[in-house]
Formats: structure tokens, C-alpha cells, sequence
């Protein structure tokens, strides 16, 4: 048996190791600046010391600065601790200099235009809120990183600055109410992982999964998603393996990995943690990413964190659950046994469903990417439209408010199934609607559409950075009351009439309701390119700039990086494409239909007449399907050459999706309907029925 409270952690230079490791005074002063305390310079040594030390003793022989560049993934520059000693010696050794800042190079990281190339230098910054770990016989230390005027090149330093924005926002409104405690306010999230498992050996012979990540083409397998037997099934032996591995190596990285489960489509796992402050679930998310995959590889498996590794079956989310708690312990979205008591909850609430309303476009834009762009709208994942679910009976307390009447809680239902043997318990204040992409569930709000492969920093820093502008404006005017309980409900009733569009309870995914969010004045971006053009519209500018989170350049850099990522991931998976089937399935077609013409021809040869009409009818589908291939193959190679004649960024991200996503859609349709007319034996890749069921 594993002692896990005694494995949880152990390579993570916690809380736990400092008070026992550090001076007292050393203690004390590093937790303060944890708390949000600037650091005091004179600590670094002492920290860098004892930290360097209980890594070299834990088997780590390097260090490195651990930062999120805005590639999306994380970026390392591994430091030996060897120095010399003498003329011959040598000694491990770590000194504040070394913990507290590093230099790497920023023009080869993506700037969106910050930094030229001649202008290479950059700086990481400890980031002494998120623990070091060990990682790979490595001391890890999670950074910031920053040009040499000091702009933002990763993701975690506008997420600090959206955190310790929104707490000084939140903690003007408790004081408000009556609260001198609290003096800091955490946005608080867990992200739950969906990811699909496959077959080291069949994703090796799918170079399209390899380097773009996702399946370029596939035909439907005869069995998929349809009867739902794998939802929430018995997991296989081989995945069982796995996530008891991932477990392991997560716990040990003290990342709170809890619920585990087969999610619906075949293949398709998902793993949840429990909640952490937003800047530590965001590093813990990227090192929960990577570890799927090297524990994956280590169990003769490959994990695939596209958002749609597989067309015609659910893609892979990652559901970003946000809250708000302050450090004496109280949730400020918790309603409470009589929400309708709790007006501190209630300006909570409505500041949430206002900051929602008034930045749909922003929240879009947090969550796209040219991979989100094929889960999104399906029957798997919300629409490009932003709503709000809070349930029945939370809405039909805010109803009340709008109305104008005596707002009432609804009693909590207790549910009796039926068999006496059963236990009566009871039932949750809200349901849960799956289709929603911003819903209620008892003490916190579900983001449902960030994409599998995304960074949560973003769809946090943005949550953050808009509730906490609501915030202050909340603050402004009750600042000013002469009457605080009167104007506190004039505000909530006016808020909710002003933002009720935005509410919405009902099936996210019919066309009803898109018809219904039109009417009501809603934005809807299908794609990741309709929704980026709008991130330097002036209200955000405005909005980021004001609280400190971005400045207009950082803001206009990000949207740069954005789509140009865009437009290279549509580039590389269209040259793939073109790849693949000059070399690969073209010529397996000839050879299918050369083995057809044989046949037909010996026959021909035989003294009594044989029927050819199998093959007359298979020769006259092929070679209509090859003259399409080839004529669509040839427009999509024109297109991708059109595509670098293209200037600017937002014009060549519409040309890709407008033009060259398009001619890939009409390319994969003839490629998928050649898979079902060419023999097994002749086609060149792995088949979605055997991926799609290749671990045992």
C-alpha cells in the first residue's frame, strides 16, 4: 500500500519544506510576499541556499526558470548547480541571483511585434506564489517572463496582474458590507481534462496526428459514440495502469488530482482537480498536460490533447470551474441556505452577470484557437454564443428581483426514487446544463468552452479582469451612498433588468436558441478569426489598461500571436494534407485500381464469360473520386501558394479560413469517401475503428 499523504508532494519545495528548511524571519517574510507583500531582497539568498539544497538532495543535479511563453506551451533553460572549486573541486551551489531572475532569449519566442530580432534579450522572474517542484532531475521554478523594457511575454504575468486586480476590487465591496478582515480576495479555479488514449503503434502511422495533432482525414467507423457504453464505462486495464502512473507522478508534483472516468467518445478520458488559486491550477494544468503524455508513452500509449483529434465524434474541452474566496475562508459565490438573505452574494452574482453580458467578445476570444474552432457549435461543446445558466430556482429568485416583488428562496426538494430500500436525499438547487457555456453549479461558474490543448491563464485573466471592472464600478457608486441597503438594491434590481439578455436556462445547442440570442442582441463568433478582430476594440483597451493588466502594446501583441498561430497551424495542417495524399494515398489508389483492371482482365481471358460488373462499378466510383482528388489536391496547392502573397495578419487569418480551410473540408471529402472504396489492405494509415479501439 502507498502512503499518499506522504507521496503527495514530496518533490515540491511546499510550504511544509520551507517552515521546516527556513529561518523563521526568512519563514514569515516569504509567506507575506506569497500573501502579495512585495519580496524582500535580502531573503533570496537564504531561500536559494536551502532550496538548492533539498533539490540536490532530492537527486537534482540542474535548475531552471519554468515559464509559459505565449506558444501555449512551457519553455525551460536548464542550469547545472556545478561551480569549480578551487583549482579541481567542484560544488553544487544556488545562489539568490540565480533563483530570483534569468535571462533568456525573447526574440525567439512569439512577441506579436514587441521584439525584433536583433533585440534578443529577455528576462524570467521567480514567481514566488506558484512552488518550485522537481521535475526530470530538474529544480524547476516557475516565472515570469518579460522583454527588456519589461512588456509581458508569457501568460502568467497577466494572470498575476488580473488576480491581485480583481482582490483589490473584491475587498472594496466587503468592506462595504461590513467585512475588516479580509484583506485579500483569490480567484479560484479547477480545470477538468479531457484527453483521448490511443495505441502508441497506430498513432506512429499517422503522421497527420503527429504533426498536426488531430486527424486530417477518416472515415466514420461503423461504431462510435451512438450507443453511449463508454461514457462513464468500466475502464480498460491498460488505461487503468495509466491513470494510477499519472496519479502518481501528479501527486508527487503536489497537483490535486481527484476524479478520473471514461468520458463518451470511444477513447476518451477526462481527470479533474480539486480547486487551487488560479496561478497555481494554471501551472499545475500545463504540468497535468505534459505528464499525460510522457506517462502515456510510458505505458505504450499516446494521449492526444487536441480540441478534435477525431471528426464526427466529441472533441476534448476542458471545463475552467471559477470562484471567489476570500483568505479568512468565506466563498463570495456561495448563495447560502436563503440566497435571498445574502445580499453581499447576490452584488456578487450580478457583477458576474454583468461583466459576462458586457465582454462576450473577450471571453469568445479566450477560449479560440483553430482547434477550438471544430468543437465548438457541435453537439459536444457550447456554441460560439456566451450565455449564462443559473437554474430554475436561482432564476426565478432573480425574476423576482426584476419584478420588483419580495424576492423567495425555493425550498430544497428531497427526492424519494420509489424502492423503499433506496435512501431519500436532496436535491441540488440548480441542475446542470451540459450545453451552457457559463453556468451555475452551487458555488462557482463552469467556462465550459476552453479547448483541450489551451492554457487556462487566458480565460482566467480575462474573468478576472472583467468581474473585477465591474467590481470597481459597484464600488464607485456605493462608496458614495447615503443609504446602503436602498442603493445596494437599486443597483442589483437595475443591473439585472439591464443584463437579463444574457440569462439563459434553456438547449444551448438548438437553432432556436441561436435565433432567440440574435433577437436578443447577442454576439456570435463561429470562428477564431471573427472573434480576434475585436480584442483592441477601444472598450478593452480601455478596460485592460485601466486595471494594469495589459497595456494597449501587450494587448495588440497578443492579438498579433493569436493569429498568426492561427493562420501557421491551418498552413502546416494544409501542407500535411498535401503530403499525404501526393505520396501516400494516391498512390495506394492506383495500385487498388491497377489490382482492379488485372482482374478485369483476366476475366476477360477466361473461355466461359465471367461477370464484371463488381469491378466495372468499383472502377467508374474510384476513378471519379481520383479525378475530384486530384482536382481538389491542385486547388488547395494554388491556395496555400496565394496564402503567402497575403499581407497582414488579420487579412492572411481570414484567407486561411475563408479559403484554405475550406478547400481541406472539400479535399478530406473525397479522401474520406476513397477509404470506403479502397481495400484494407491497400490503404495507408491506421483506420478511425482500429484507433479509435486499439488499446485493449
Amino acid at each position: 500500500m502507498k502512503n499518499i499523504p506522504e507521496l503527495f508532494g514530496c518533490k515540491v519545495f511546499n510550504d511544509a519544506v520551507m517552515k521546516e528548511r527556513l529561518p523563521k524571519d526568512v519563514y514569515r517574510s516569504l509567506k507575506n510576499t506569497i500573501a502579495g507583500e512585495r519580496l524582500e531582497s535580502s531573503i533570496a539568498d537564504t531561500v536559494a541556499r536551502e532550496m538548492g539544497a533539498w533539490a540536490v538532495e532530492n537527486g537534482a543535479t540542474h535548475y531552471t526558470h519554468w515559464f509559459q511563453p505565449m506558444t501555449g506551451t512551457t519553455a525551460e533553460k536548464h542550469e547545472g548547480f556545478i561551480q569549480r572549486d578551487g583549482e579541481s573541486g567542484v560544488i553544487m551551489a544556488f545562489s539568490g541571483k540565480n533563483l530570483v531572475s534569468g535571462e533568456a532569449d525573447a526574440s525567439s519566442f512569439p512577441s506579436g511585434g514587441l521584439r525584433a530580432t536583433f533585440e534578443a534579450r529577455g528576462y524570467s522572474a521567480w514567481d514566488p506564489t506558484s512552488y518550485a517542484f522537481i521535475k526530470d532531475d530538474t529544480l524547476c521554478i516557475p516565472t515570469a517572463f518579460c522583454s527588456y523594457r519589461g512588456e509581458s511575454l508569457d501568460k502568467k504575468t497577466p494572470l498575476l496582474r488580473s488576480m491581485e486586480a480583481l482582490s483589490r476590487e473584491a475587498v472594496r465591496i466587503v468592506r462595504l458590507f461590513g467585512d475588516t478582515e479580509t484583506t485579500h480576495v483569490t480567484a479560484e479555479c479547477g480545470p477538468e481534462q479531457e484527453y483521448f488514449l490511443i495505441d502508441a503503434e497506430a498513432y506512429r502511422a499517422r503522421p497527420d496526428l503527429i504533426y498536426c495533432g488531430r486527424t486530417l482525414f477518416g472515415a466514420r467507423p461503423p461504431k462510435g459514440q451512438e450507443m453511449d457504453d463508454h461514457y462513464y464505462g468500466q475502464i480498460k486495464p491498460r488505461v487503468f495502469a495509466f491513470m494510477q502512473d499519472l496519479d502518481e507522478e501528479l501527486w508527487k508534483l503536489g497537483i490535486l488530482a481527484k476524479t478520473e472516468h471514461n468520458e463518451v467518445a470511444p477513447g476518451q478520458h477526462e481527470l479533474a482537480p480539486i480547486f487551487g488559486t488560479a496561478n497555481l491550477a494554471t501551472d499545475h494544468n500545463q504540468l497535468t498536460m505534459e505528464m499525460m503524455k510522457k506517462v502515456a508513452a510510458r505505458h505504450g500509449m499516446a494521449c492526444l490533447l487536441h480540441e478534435k483529434p477525431f471528426a464526427g465524434i466529441n472533441g476534448s474541452g476542458k471545463h475552467d470551474n471559477w470562484s471567489l474566496s476570500t483568505d479568512t475562508g468565506r466563498s463570495l459565490l456561495k448563495p447560502g441556505k436563503t440566497p435571498s438573505q445574502n445580499a453581499q452574494f447576490l452584488l456578487f452574482l450580478t457583477a458576474v452577470i454583468k461583466a459576462v453580458d458586457e465582454n462576450q467578445d473577450l471571453l469568445r476570444i479566450s477560449v479560440s484557437s483553430a482547434g477550438n474552432d471544430h468543437r465548438l457549435g457541435g453537439n459536444e461543446a457550447p456554441p460560439g454564443i456566451i450565455s449564462i445558466f443559473l437554474g430554475d430556482d436561482l432564476m426565478a429568485l432573480l425574476e423576482d428581483i426584476m419584478a420588483g416583488a419580495k424576492p423567495e428562496d425555493r425550498p430544497r426538494t428531497r427526492l424519494n426514487i420509489g424502492a423503499g430500500v433506496l435512501p431519500e436525499f436532496s436535491r441540488d438547487t440548480t441542475d446542470r446544463n451540459r450545453t451552457s457555456p457559463f453556468a451555475f453549479t452551487g458555488n462557482k461558474f463552469e467556462f465550459r468552452m476552453p479547448g483541450s490543448s489551451d492554457s487556462i491563464a487566458c480565460p482566467n485573466m480575462i474573468l478576472n479582469t472583467i468581474v473585477a471592472q465591474t467590481l470597481s464600478e459597484f464600488a464607485d457608486e456605493l462608496e458614495k451612498s447615503g443609504n446602503f441597503a436602498a442603493d445596494l438594491n437599486e443597483l442589483i434590481h437595475r443591473t439585472l433588468i439591464e443584463h437579463r439578455r444574457i440569462l439563459f436556462n434553456g438547449n444551448n445547442y438548438s437553432e432556436e436558441w441561436a435565433q432567440e440570442a440574435q433577437r436578443r442582441g447577442l454576439l456570435r463568433f463561429d470562428s477564431t478569426v471573427d472573434a480576434m478582430a475585436h480584442y483592441t476594440d477601444e472598450k478593452n483597451v480601455k478596460m485592460f489598461d485601466r486595471l494594469g493588466v495589459l497595456s494597449p502594446t501587450e494587448i495588440a501583441s497578443r492579438q498579433e500571436v493569436l493569429l498568426e498561430n492561427y493562420s501557421k497551424t491551418l498552413l502546416i495542417e494544409a501542407l500535411t494534407m498535401i503530403d499525404l495524399a501526393r505520396k501516400d494515398i494516391a498512390p495506394a489508389v492506383l495500385r487498388y485500381e491497377n489490382e482492379l483492371l488485372e482482374e478485369r482482365g483476366r476475366k476477360s481471358l477466361f473461355p466461359v464469360p465471367l461477370s464484371t460488373g463488381l469491378e466495372d462499378e468499383l472502377l467508374k466510383r474510384i476513378s471519379s473520386l481520383s479525378e475530384q482528388l486530384c482536382s481538389r489536391l491542385a486547388t488547395l496547392e494554388a491556395d496555400v501558394v496565394r496564402a503567402k502573397e497575403v499581407t497582414g495578419t488579420l487579412k492572411s487569418a481570414v484567407f486561411y479560413r475563408e479559403t484554405v480551410f475550406s478547400d481541406m473540408a472539400e479535399l478530406r471529402a473525397v479522401i474520406d469517401e476513397l477509404e470506403t472504396a479502397v481495400a484494407r489492405k491497400y490503404w495507408p494509415f491506421p483506420t478511425y475503428a482500429e484507433m479509435l479501439n486499439s488499446i485493449k
